[in-house]
């Protein structure tokens, strides 16, 4: 039995013996180190190490989460009292309760899932040395004014979960990651970018001058840049944001929201949401991807699934609790931190892929927006009213004519993802598999 096992069941334990009908607990321990530099000389240098742990206790169809970082036996004790206390005050809700011991996952193999780096942490040492380099790298490409921070980082950490069900389990997982900062130009007329990276195994990760190359050559192609012509016009979204519009159909797809009334797919459920052809998939068993997972917050067994398949919406992402208010089956997709109930969340998709590149992407666009960031908000969950602020390049003939920055796109996202086209670039060791996405008709408001 390890720390984590023992301390779940200890937890479990205490609780029961207070008077709970039913329990679980989360349990999490983990190391993260991360080193910045900047002008050469160390900036930052942070090194974190604890572990937290959480029961959730129920009593009849009430519920109550406690949670601490003191792992002492009358802590374990201090805390499963806490939590009976609270759920004898707590609200009723009809639809919670653990999983049926039938329903919870058995017999998982998790070195398939690959999800930890059997070598050595990095010292403090390497990581300095990985920023250092990916600074370097950015500095050395003319008209790179300033490198703003370059970093290496490391994590390692541990979950278990377990309930008064019969579940048990847990696993292990690895980060690796290196990042830089560019700057060109100086005063108003500064422009920056940047590239990163984060991998399982420290073998995977591009190296520090890639991570630094990279960096200065996506901030010298935005030197310049100027606000965009006012009008409706075609959108690109570059891959390393396409996945943020998915996501928003994504959102709108969890149960959490589908029960308040709170989405603009309520009532869709069998509806075309995107064009013929393309499917978004989940699946939370791919190898050497941080998301993967044999088993979900509640002990689900977790499974490759179709969110939309063919164009039309197959299904909603669903927990326990959800599941039982729409009167469906949880899709295993319950997320559980050791401070709160478990809730709906989805793991690693993937959206079809197209025929073409991004270039080609561009070249049937002819004219329009070519967007590689995105800052702030403006969803309206309930009617998908889109509005956001943009940067990227604005395109004439296919081609990328200039930089462009400080405007907005506005649309409707029903219409928006009716209409995507995909390219073929997405990176398919991320958790989100998504390629650039060319969507018409967008609102776009510059100068």
């Amino acid at each position: 039995m390890t720390d984590l096992d023992r301390l779940t069941a200890d937890l479990i334990d205490a609780a029961l013996s207070k008077g709970a009908d039913a329990a679980d607990a989360v349990a999490s321990a983990g190391t993260s180190l991360s080193i910045e530099v900047r002008d050469g000389a160390l900036e930052h240098a942070e090194r974190a190490e604890g572990i937290e742990i959480g029961i959730r206790v129920l009593i009849g169809k009430r519920q109550a989460c406690v949670s601490a970082s003191d792992t002492r036996p009358e802590t374990l004790d201090e805390i499963a009292g806490r939590a009976i206390d609270m759920a004898r005050i707590a609200p009723e809700d009809p639809h919670i309760g653990l999983a049926d011991p039938d329903q919870i996952a058995r017999d998982w193999d998790i070195a398939a899932f690959d999800l930890c780096d059997p070598s050595a942490d990095p010292a403090p040492a390497e990581l300095e040395d990985v920023a250092r380099a990916a600074e370097a790298s950015a500095l050395s490409h003319e008209g790179i004014s300033q490198v703003q921070s370059s970093a290496g980082y490391f994590s390692r950490s541990t979950i278990h979960l377990a309930a008064s069900n019969g579940f048990s389990g847990g696993y292990q997982r690895t980060s690796h990651g290196a990042s830089a900062v560019a700057i060109t130009g100086e005063g108003t007329g500064m422009e920056r970018d940047y590239y990163g990276e984060s991998r399982i195994y420290r073998a995977d990760l591009p190296d520090a001058e890639t991570i630094g190359r990279i960096a200065a050559e996506r901030t010298l192609a935005r030197a310049g840049a100027r606000r965009p012509k006012t009008g409706a016009y075609p959108v690109v979204y570059d891959e390393r944001v396409a996945s943020s519009l998915i996501g928003h159909l994504l959102q709108a797809a969890n149960g959490g929201n589908i029960a308040r009334g709170s989405s603009w797919l309520r009532n869709r459920l069998g509806d075309q949401v995107l064009p013929k052809g393309l499917s978004i998939i989940e699946d939370p068993h791919r190898a050497r991807v941080g998301s993967s997972k044999p088993f979900d917050g509640e002990g689900l067994p977790t499974a490759r699934r179709a969110i939309v398949e063919d164009g039309v919406l197959t299904g909603w992402t669903l927990d326990l609790a959800t599941a039982r208010k729409l009167g469906m089956t949880s899709t295993a997709n319950a997320a559980r931190g050791p401070s709160s109930p478990p809730s709906p969340s989805v793991s690693n998709i993937a959206l079809t892929e197209g025929d073409m590149d991004r270039d080609g992407l561009l070249a049937e666009m002819g004219t329009g927006l070519l967007v590689t960031s995105l800052i702030g908000s403006s969803i309206n969950a309930t009617t998908g009213d889109y509005s956001r602020g943009a940067s990227g390049f604005w395109v004439e003939n296919g081609e990328i004519a200039y930089p462009v920055n400080e405007c907005t796109i506005a649309g409707n996202l029903s219409d928006m993802l009716a209409g995507i086209v995909p390219a073929n670039d997405a990176r398919h060791w991320t958790s989100r598999v998504v390629p650039s996405l060319l969507v018409e008709g967008l609102t776009i408001a510059g100068e």
